[in-house]
């Protein structure tokens, strides 16, 4: 499932590229040939103004008025041999009043003429045959809107591959939630019908053979399962922080680990003077614990140095596992934490998910991996926000 959704990330994510590219050529291509359009009106204006400034009493002037009366869209400066403004055409008056408004047009119109949008044109013989003034214009407002346009379309088209990855990841963040919850509820649920038979055949053993050194052990491993059902049920439900002592969670994790490890395998721990107090569901944050002393367990083949150490500092408590196995390329520093992923011959690979989840959503904390190389060791670390002080 995993990979079908990563599969439909990459398809619209390259999908907008193509919407992109797309749009990008067909409005350059578009301008190209505006901007054409328009270089060729501005010279059949120029054309015209040409014939205007050389009419005598017998030149008909109404097709030359026409069209020198017909643009109504590129903005148009005229300017004489010196660069001052003569006229000018489709330029907003509200930019051009005021005492220095000659000059203004004469800036204007050298900027047009710097972009290369500027017609020389000759005076008749008559005049001063070295006189020339130079039509200098700019795009028109639906050339430059045009220009603009792509870049606004590419705009929506990203928003709208986010918006569609992030529906895609919220739907399937709810069902994994709604697949933890309900694996996790009836996990706890048929529990339930065994454990309640454990321990009525745990009363029955004990009035049967009350010296039994057995029992107690036996007693151990069903509040064992009793906690381990209850830790299930709460999976899904909103979590009832209470305020823990941190070390001696860990504390119960470690003689857990203890007793059901090899001799070869050591725990050490590292903790501050001060009891260390956080909000905590502490059943859950003990699965946490156990869940990284198992992995690492495993890891070392079941022989090597657990070290855990407890540290703090205004905000956050840390609370790093470090061992001494296989080690973790970096590569899946992130990828350990996704369901289904294990080094494991056997497991599902959810352990470290099912954590992570705990820690971040319940908690409010993060997991992650520090430090680790292969053939050396992996450092596993949780951030957990202090408690409040009590005033």
């Amino acid at each position: 499932m995993f990979d079908r959704i990563r599969n439909i990330r990459y398809v619209l994510v390259l999908f907008a590229i193509l919407i992109a590219i797309g749009s990008l050529l067909t409005s350059n291509y578009l301008i190209s040939d505006l901007e054409e359009e328009e270089r060729n009106r501005m010279e059949v204006w120029a054309e015209a103004m040409r014939s205007l400034n050389a009419a005598d009493e017998n030149t008909d002037m109404n097709l030359v008025l026409k069209v020198i009366n017909g643009n109504h869209t590129i903005p148009v400066i005229i300017v004489d041999r010196e660069g001052n403004a003569l006229s000018y055409r489709n330029i907003e008056k509200s930019f051009v009043v005021g005492e220095d408004s000659m000059g203004y047009l004469s800036a204007l119109a050298k900027e047009y003429k710097g972009n290369g949008r500027s017609i020389r044109i000759d005076m008749p013989q008559e005049y001063d045959p070295h006189d020339y003034i130079t039509i200098c214009y700019d795009e028109s407002l639906m050339l430059k809107r045009l220009a603009i346009y792509p870049y606004i379309q590419l705009g929506v088209v990203v928003l709208f591959v986010l918006i569609a990855i992030f529906a895609i990841f919220s739907a399937m963040r709810a069902e994994q939630n709604k697949v933890w919850v309900g694996l996790s509820k009836e996990t706890a649920h048929q529990l339930g019908t065994p454990i309640s038979s454990l321990m009525a055949w745990h009363e029955v053993l004990r009035e049967t053979y009350p010296n039994d050194t057995l029992l107690p052990e036996m007693e151990k491993d069903i509040k064992r399962l009793e906690r381990i059902a209850d830790r299930f049920s709460k999976i899904g439900s909103i979590p009832e922080l209470k305020q823990e002592n941190v070390l001696e969670v860990i504390d119960r994790v470690v003689a857990y680990m203890r007793k059901r490890t090899s001799e070869k395998v050591s725990i050490t721990t590292h903790y501050p003077d001060e009891p260390v107090v956080v909000s905590l569901v502490a059943s859950l944050f003990e699965w946490v614990a156990e869940n990284l002393c198992k992995n690492a367990v495993d890891a070392m083949d079941g022989a090597g140095h657990i070290d855990i150490t407890v540290d703090e500092d205004e905000r956050w408590v840390y609370v790093d596992v470090k061992d001494t196995g296989k080690g973790i390329a970096k590569g899946n520093y992130e990828s350990v934490f996704k369901p289904g992923f294990t080094t494991k011959k056997r497991g599902w690979g959810l352990g470290l998910s099912l954590a992570k989840r705990i820690v971040e959503d319940y908690h409010k904390g993060k997991i992650y991996v520090i430090d680790s190389e292969v053939g050396v060791g992996t450092t596993f670390r949780i951030e957990l926000p202090k408690a409040p002080s009590r005033v």
